[in-house]
């Protein structure tokens, strides 16, 4: 998973090692990020091999639909890496990774039409994704801060410990709060792009009827890894509330 960010397709969230039975709460939660992982890698396998009958690559899927938007001053570039697919909204430029910029399979249309539907989110002021940008701040301050903070306080509050210093595990438990807060927020604006995609490529000619079920299936197994980032967020929280209840 890539660190957490505006545009990671897969947010990371760190696991520090504690040994004890806490981490039956992470178990589940860190197979299903393993098996949506595949899934995402499966299906975007499968239909980068499957080619669409309009021949219009990502890059130009992207361009024509943001000018159909009245978005000419969003920039499309190839970027690097498999998957690094993104909207960044402070430069206003969609970066496709080079097996979605010059393909015209179905699986690079879709996820090029994705992060199109990203740029129209932040052209009509969508709410949830202006929420989501306004907290990535303390949102990444807490992906790096909250787990520091709260072994810290976790080890000095014990037996012997530096009085005072059990407090940190409750600032690292609110820092941490925010990172699955940008999560949970992150899982509708996620959908809300898909679910805009596949209107944009349908409406647009770029895809038939019966290619918009395949072009749904990458989508859709990409949402499962906002779901799985989710998911250990909150399992992580729990596992932290449970620490912290036991040194108190």
């Amino acid at each position: 998973m890539k660190r957490l960010s505006y545009f990671s397709l897969k947010e990371e969230i760190p696991i520090w090692y504690v040994p004890d039975a806490t981490y039956i709460f992470i178990i589940p939660a860190f197979l299903f990020a393993l098996w949506a992982q595949s899934r995402v890698q499966y299906a975007f396998a499968k239909y980068s091999k499957v080619y669409s009958g309009s021949g219009v690559t990502g890059a130009q899927a992207a361009r024509r639909l943001l000018d159909d938007a009245g978005l000419q001053n969003i920039t499309v570039e190839m970027g690097q890496g498999n998957l690094s697919d993104h909207y960044d909204p402070r430069t206003g430029v969609i970066r496709l990774s080079p097996d979605v910029y010059n393909s015209s399979s179905l699986a690079a249309l879709g996820v090029a039409a994705h992060e199109t539907g990203h740029a129209i989110q932040h052209g009509d002021g969508y709410f949830p994704l202006s929420f989501r940008n306004n907290i990535f701040p303390a949102a990444n301050i807490g992906s790096r801060m909250a787990f520091p903070l709260f072994f810290i306080g976790y080890i000095f509050s014990g037996p012997g410990g530096v009085g005072g210093l059990g407090v940190l595990m409750g600032i690292g438990i609110l820092f941490f709060a925010f990172t699955l807060l940008f999560q949970l927020v992150t899982l509708p604006v996620e959908l809300d792009a898909s679910k805009r995609a596949i209107a944009l490529l349908e409406n647009g000619g770029y895809i038939t009827r019966e290619e918009v079920g395949p072009a749904k299936q990458v989508l859709n197994a990409a949402a499962l890894t906002y779901m799985a980032a989710a998911a250990m967020a909150l399992s992580q929280l729990i596992r932290l509330l449970v620490l912290k209840d036991r040194r108190s």
